[in-house]
């Protein structure tokens, strides 16, 4: 099989779940698509380096976080959202109003809590895993998801209908 063949099987068998995991790191479909496709191509372009990675779905992952954190970074990313929300189609999984719910909780958070809480609880990484894919210690990687999780809390009532 040659290396462009493998490359098309991995982008087959993992595009879906790169792009919910863009999607929970951004909140935003469109930028979603355009972070999955950065990572694509900049793997695309180093594909025989790191086929022969021992954990590539980690390296890949390492590469979605750190596009999503350059994108972040750029002056457009600035411009404030406005207050009326489109409509959101209901799919699989459950209550659309919960999930927009949650989506701007995790809006809300600074990038690193977010992508602490994205790599802890959605990707399933111990606190080991994602302290590599951060680039930073396991008691960061604690603390940020300790006070992430305090701040979900702390604006989630406890007499709101959606979270009972």
């Amino acid at each position: 099989m040659t290396p462009e063949q493998n490359y098309r099987e991995y982008v087959a068998g993992n595009l879906e779940r790169l792009r919910r995991i863009a999607f929970l790191l951004c909140g935003d479909w469109h930028t979603a698509d355009d972070l999955t496709s950065t990572v694509l191509v900049k793997l695309f372009r180093h594909w025989r380096r790191a086929a022969r990675f021992e954990n590539l779905d980690a390296y890949v992952r390492r590469m979605l976080m750190r596009a999503w954190l350059d994108e972040r970074r750029r002056p457009w990313r600035r411009e404030t959202a406005t207050a009326a929300l489109p409509e959101v189609a209901a799919g699989p999984g459950g209550d659309p109003a919960r999930r927009v719910a949650v989506l701007s909780l995790l809006a809300a958070l600074p990038p690193r809590r977010r992508a602490v809480l994205v790599l802890r609880y959605f990707c399933d990484l111990s606190v080991e895993e994602t302290a590599e894919a951060l680039g930073c210690s396991e008691g960061t990687v604690k603390s940020q998801a300790a006070r992430a999780l305090e701040s979900l809390r702390a604006h989630v009532s406890e007499g709101d209908a959606l979270w009972t």
